[in-house]
């Protein structure tokens, strides 16, 4: 599975993005798919997900309110809507797939297939 993410871009605070993550396989439904983002000497932290039976998601605090979290079926794609962008939501953002619990999907290490990463530059 390879997954192609794409939508970064520099926008002023309140601002909204949309991310794209194309995943090129046809298990993709099978996989957890997560959004998760790094900022410049920080750790890679959790930013949303959605289960892969039943369409559960999850958000990380920060998130909540802000972001949603889809996954179309039909185009093997997952987006992350962000409204009201924030300077502190400047971070390259990652997708990743994985057979990921429930109780682990906010640990990057349980992880196994990884975007190449896209920019998101938030200027008050």
């Amino acid at each position: 599975v390879q997954l192609q993410a794409s939508g970064g871009g520099a926008v002023q605070t309140g601002g909204s993005l949309r991310l794209s993550c194309a995943v090129t396989t046809d298990t993709f439904r099978a996989y957890t798919m997560a959004w998760f983002r790094q900022a410049p000497g920080m750790e890679r932290e959790f930013v949303a997900a959605i289960r892969a039976s039943g369409g559960t998601t999850h958000y990380a605090d920060s998130a909540k309110g802000r972001f949603t979290i889809i996954r179309d079926g039909a185009k093997k794609t997952v987006y992350l809507q962000m409204n009201s962008l924030k300077p502190e939501d400047t971070s390259v953002y990652y997708c990743a797939a994985g057979n990921v619990i429930t109780s682990t999907l906010r640990d990057s290490s349980k992880y196994h297939t990884w975007g190449q990463g896209t920019l998101v530059t938030v200027s008050s």
